[in-house]
């Protein structure tokens, strides 16, 4: 996937600015999906060259004016002609992984410490996800792309879940070395 298809996700949703659609990002596809401020508007400009996208500028008082930005029908048709394509495996590089391959050369302790981080940082995720999930979903009448988001919320914590057993378990193993 790419930056482009994202911010096309995004705005199904509503029209934006491109500051409001920053801030959508990171509390939603953010989660899975990292673009910075700056890659967001420049790909902005991308989509509203090749029609995919609709701007306009609304003036306010006081402050500068803002540029909203709308999905076009071109825009959804590109969507659905993406939402055929396959997808690809996600790649996965994580240093720390890479540092068991040659467990007899690293510190046992720094590694010890390194999991417990990391660990901590799933634990926080997830406890995320589960306060997401109660404000938003929770005893919610949900459209279908509510229910997406569900599902795609879901997938996240049953993630968070696996990979705190999973580094529990590396921790325990390791304290028996």
């Amino acid at each position: 996937m790419a930056l482009a298809e994202a911010i096309l996700v995004c705005l199904t949703e509503r029209p934006m600015s491109g500051y409001d659609l920053a801030k959508n990002f990171d509390a939603s596809i953010g989660y899975f999906w990292r673009a910075s401020h700056q890659q967001i508007y420049r790909e902005l400009g991308k989509l509203r060259e090749k029609g995919l996208v609709s701007s306009r500028e609304v003036s306010q008082e006081g402050k500068p004016n803002r540029i909203i930005h709308t999905l076009t029908r071109e825009g959804k048709l590109f969507l659905r002609a993406w939402s055929k394509k396959p997808v690809n495996q996600p790649s996965i590089k994580d240093d720390l992984m890479v540092k068991f391959y040659a467990l007899e050369n690293m510190d046992i302790s720094a590694l010890k410490e390194q999991l417990l981080i990391r660990v901590d940082k799933h634990k926080d995720l997830l406890n995320r996800y589960y306060r997401i999930k109660e404000k938003y979903y929770d005893g919610q009448n949900l459209d279908l792309t509510q229910k997406g988001k569900l599902i795609v919320l879901e997938m996240g914590i049953h993630t968070e879940v696996y990979n705190i057993e999973r580094i529990e378990d590396s921790l325990s193993k390791i304290e028996k070395l």
